[in-house]
């Protein structure tokens, strides 16, 4: 008998929440009552997340995202995983539903050009056009579009200094940016629009929607992509990739990183070897032997991170 696939929806709506605790509760509710599990957040600026359930499941949970205020014409891009990619339901109430930290950034105001994903390579081949790759220097590593430019940012907060120090080298060109589903781009487009860029222009749908609609032998895409859940990376057609997470720093690894000197399975690998103290090896150690006890006991860790 096949294995059950699991469906994975991929969801961000900018809109008004006067009350985004109120919104909460219920939504958590529904998600676990259909056996939904993922990450969900919630703050005055709309809502953001990855969840993973049966398709009855993400079919009742998104009906009910769709009801909230303003969400009417929310879209969300969807894959699937033969396991459950993720190990616990969370909704959150997060200021940000991607954190930036420039209070006048406001997407519903105005971003960038969406291009479509089918027409995305013939813009980027442009000589006029510089690509920008917005995600943090982890997710460019593993892979990007040929050319792009990589601002080695650890975190989108730090894009906007990113900005000021190398706007220098864009002057007179038109900046194409992408991210991993879109969200990214709806507040750099409209930061670099408040910067005084004329033209600015993302992929509609992220990389996710170039992966699934573009056939691999036209794909200026190289590497895979990563992606917030168990799958940890995609590839063409939204294939499961061949990363693991490091479950000490969170950063992909590939399977024959197992083998490096560096690896320690929950503890350490060549990105973080030298990253942690030996008090915090202790405590990765130690968390690495109750997870492996719940294990044996066929119960979930608790303390495990998603």
């Amino acid at each position: 008998m096949p294995r059950a696939m699991f469906t994975v929806a991929a969801l961000y709506h900018f809109t008004r929440f006067a009350d985004p605790a109120a919104l909460r509760a219920p939504l958590l509710d529904l998600c676990l009552s259909q056996g939904v599990r993922g990450t969900l957040l919630l703050a005055r600026e709309g809502i953001n997340g990855t969840i993973a359930g049966s398709r009855t499941g993400i079919d009742a949970v998104m009906a009910h995202v769709r009801r909230l205020p303003g969400c009417a014409g929310l879209d969300w891009k969807e894959s699937t995983a033969a396991t459950m990619p993720f190990h616990r339901m969370k909704v959150r109430l997060k200021r940000e539903i991607v954190t930036m930290g420039q209070p006048d950034v406001d997407p519903l105001v105005g971003v960038g050009h969406y291009v479509e994903a089918a027409d995305w390579n013939a813009l980027i081949s442009a000589p006029d056009v510089a690509v920008i790759d917005t995600r943090n220097d982890y997710e460019v590593a593993i892979g990007s579009f040929e050319g792009a430019v990589d601002p080695a940012t650890r975190s989108f907060g730090e894009f906007p200094a990113w900005w000021e120090a190398n706007k220098a080298r864009f002057h007179n060109k038109r900046i194409a940016m992408f991210c991993t589903g879109g969200i990214r781009c709806e507040k750099s487009t409209n930061y670099l629009l408040g910067q005084g860029v004329e033209e600015v222009y993302h992929l509609k749908g992220g990389i996710l929607k170039y992966l699934e609609v573009v056939a691999q032998e036209e794909s200026r895409w190289t590497g895979e992509c990563f992606v917030f859940d168990g799958r940890v990376s995609v590839g063409h057609g939204l294939r499961e990739g061949p990363h693991e997470l490091c479950f000490a720093c969170r950063r992909p690894i590939l399977p024959e990183d197992r083998a490096r000197p560096e690896f320690e399975a929950g503890v350490s690998c060549h990105h973080c070897i030298d990253a942690t103290s030996h008090s915090d090896k202790a405590r990765f150690r130690e968390r690495q032997k109750q997870i492996a006890l719940a294990r044996s006991r066929g119960v979930a860790h608790v303390g495990r991170r998603d």
